[in-house]
């Protein structure tokens, strides 16, 4: 018996025998055996028949399984391979993006950041500091804030259907962060729509008094958007023609991202995973 297995057995109270079982239906899928008849399955997993029928009904219902007429066999469902893609970018993606987050940094001089929305919040996967700027900001890896925080917040929000745009200021409203903040809804929304047709955003003290930036989605093998990639500067450092310069950094670097993680499309409106 291993640590796991005396721990689960010696606390009876987190232990649920239901779940395991499911656990065990969907475990006895493999690459050389995909499909099972209920009667297949039941011997596979060594469960009584309606236990087994009562089991796949319900991971049926939730998409974790599904079920054949025509061949009377049991398969997994298209659910188990979307959560599967997105361990596969929470574990993959701050790799992958980590040589191309570099040669941005030294490309543009500026700080450069990569994050995602998790939770309904914005995590800042990774970030790389300008070795030369003055300023140090307080976005270390890690940190979370709210979903529409500065350019990397607004761009991952641009790639959302609409209402879970609504579901999400639902939960957490626009509030303030300095004098360019957009707080009305309805202008939050326009902006995002403007942000999801042009494929980036150039932000001017939105977040930090003082502090601009420019960013655009990472796209994945899907064509859904899953990361965003930018670069913050002091606003005054910066003219119009040097953002132009910075922009098309940025979405060279995030277009090279893209590809990494498996994306064959071109660059247009963005898609929301999920």
């Amino acid at each position: 018996m291993n640590r796991i297995d005396a721990e689960t057995r010696s606390d009876k109270g987190f232990y649920n025998r239901s779940l395991e079982r499911a656990l065990q239906i969907m475990c006895a899928f493999t690459n050389d055996r995909n499909a099972y008849t209920l009667t297949q399955l039941t011997e596979a997993v060594r469960l009584p028949k309606a236990t087994t029928i009562r089991l796949c009904s319900t991971l049926i219902k939730y998409g974790f399984m599904k079920f054949d007429h025509s061949s009377m066999q049991y398969s997994l469902g298209i659910r188990l391979f979307e959560l599967g893609s997105i361990v596969y970018s929470s574990l993959s993606l701050r790799k992958t993006a980590s040589p191309f987050l570099h040669q941005l940094q030294v490309r543009s001089g500026k700080t450069c950041f990569l994050g995602i929305l998790e939770n309904d919040e914005l995590v800042y996967l990774d970030k790389r500091e300008s070795p030369g700027n003055p300023i140090r900001f307080a976005s270390q890896i890690g940190r979370i804030r709210p979903p529409y925080f500065g350019m990397l917040g607004q761009v991952l929000m641009a790639s959302l259907p609409e209402d879970e745009v609504d579901r999400i200021l639902q939960k957490t409203p626009l509030a303030s962060h300095t004098k360019n903040t957009t707080t009305d809804p309805y202008e939050f929304r326009e902006k995002l729509a403007r942000i999801r047709k042009q494929g980036y955003i150039i932000e001017d003290g939105e977040a930090i008094e003082g502090i601009s930036g420019v960013a655009a989605p990472i796209y994945n093998f899907t064509g859904s958007v899953v990361a965003a990639v930018g670069v913050s500067f002091i606003s005054s450092s910066v003219d119009a023609k040097g953002k132009e310069a910075l922009l098309a950094e940025v979405l060279k670097a995030a277009d090279a991202i893209s590809q990494e993680m498996g994306y064959g499309g071109v660059r247009g409106p963005s898609v929301a995973a999920g």
